[in-house]
């Protein structure tokens, strides 16, 4: 089955707000701050463990910002549990995001500790980086998009990085093991208390468009965050990629990753949960998920794999199972860790894929390949998907699915 399916390359058509010049526009929020900053004073800055483009760009501009108007910035990690909770984990995950000293143009102080500041009403206790809580001032900077857990209810953003992302392990834990019922309430009670008891001077949101490019940076004071998210929540939402028909027998992810979402492969995507006591999405459905490798900057994190059905062993193989195991066991969610059955090589593994769906010969057979579930304006399509694809420009011939040697995908540009 697997010699009759070809797939043609198309583009597709969104929606695509930009910010012309990223570093102008940032220098322009900062303003904000001008008066709630005191010469000499040190502020920390979050970074995060995600793949943000201009990252280091915005992240310098706000260093250059700051030094202007007095004060004495650092870079803080604030990505919970990723890089296994661990010093040199966290660096390397930066070092991948191109956050250095050298790019940014300020010292980045590291650690895998957590200072308890209080419990909240309903008994969650709030943990803060312990060198953010050495500094006079805190900005947060994060980008604003749906959760790969908390459905329409708030952001991946700034409050979630306030009080999960600096956190550490053990604030990213205590909020993941409340299951994704609770995690909203007890992020946005646990905020509530940081932005009162931390010196907190605000937070940089930033939008990405369905392109991976700036679509808007926007500097929140503390009594603005919450509704300040919301609002870029929908514009986020508005301009995100997905695939072209709601209804999939075959998606071939060529790679997953910590780079491209939380949970490897965006779960509004690929219309799949994994999460005990919910319901799956109604759509979009798609019948068989093959991944066929991981990506070298999600430094052996797999979390995400029990969303596929099928992988590589070279995928297992690139597993590091600490990583991978803290990042589950801290989010709960222990279903998106099992692993799917494995074959030795790409080719094998769609094969299976193909032969699990037990189609009568001759069925047309709706397929899709991607390069992953971040970069979806170009990807490849059955005959079957195209028809059907309003939104969608064919820009290559149908070919068949082209292997080495050894029954790896090859490549198409």
């Amino acid at each position: 089955m697997i010699e009759t399916l070809t797939l043609a390359k198309v583009r597709q058509h969104f929606p695509r707000p930009q910010v012309e010049d990223v570093s102008s526009e940032i220098t322009q929020q900062m303003i904000r701050l001008s008066g709630h900053i005191r010469p000499g004073m040190s502020v920390a800055i979050t970074a995060g463990s995600r793949g943000i483009n201009n990252i280091a760009l915005i992240l310098q501009t706000i260093v250059k910002t700051l030094r202007i108007m007095g004060a004495e910035p650092f870079i803080v990690s604030a990505m919970g549990s990723h890089g296994g909770g661990t010093v040199s984990g966290q660096k390397s995950i930066l070092h991948n995001l191109v956050i250095t000293p050298e790019r940014i143009g300020a010292p980045l102080k590291i650690t895998s500790d957590a200072v308890e500041i209080d419990t909240t009403p309903s008994g969650h206790i709030l943990y803060i980086d312990s060198e953010a809580m050495k500094a006079d001032g805190i900005l947060l900077v994060n980008r604003i998009k749906p959760h790969t857990a908390l459905g329409d209810n708030m952001a991946s953003g700034l409050l979630k990085m306030l009080t999960v992302g600096l956190g550490k392990v053990p604030g990213a834990m205590q909020v993941h093991r409340l299951g994704a019922s609770g995690i909203y309430q007890a992020i946005m009670e646990m905020a509530q208390m940081a932005l009162k008891k931390l010196p907190v001077l605000g937070g940089l949101a930033i939008v990405e468009n369905g392109y991976m490019e700036t679509a808007k940076v926007e500097l929140f004071l503390p009594e603005e965050m919450d509704e300040g998210e919301r609002k870029l929540l929908k514009l986020a939402s508005s301009l995100l990629l997905c695939l072209p028909l709601q209804e999939l027998d075959l998606l071939i992810v060529e790679e997953m990753g910590k780079n491209y979402s939380g949970t490897g492969m965006d779960t509004h995507v690929i219309g799949r949960w994994k999460i005990q006591g919910f319901l799956e999405p109604d759509s979009p459905k798609i019948k068989r998920i093959v991944v066929l490798r991981l990506s070298n900057a999600s430094e052996g994190n797999v979390n995400g794999i029990g969303l596929a059905d099928f992988t590589t062993l070279k995928l297992i193989q690139s597993i590091d199972w600490n990583a991978t195991l803290t990042n589950i066991r801290t989010t709960g969610f222990w279903l998106r860790g099992f692993c799917p059955p494995f074959l030795e090589s790409d080719r094998e593994a769609i094969t299976w894929a193909l032969e699990s769906l037990q189609m009568p010969q001759g069925t047309p057979l709706s397929a899709a390949r991607i390069r992953n579930t971040l970069h979806l304006e170009e990807l490849w399509l059955s005959a079957q998907v195209l028809k059907a694809a309003s939104h969608c420009e064919q820009i290559g011939p149908f070919k068949p699915l082209r292997f080495n040697q050894e029954g790896e995908l090859v490549p198409e540009e």
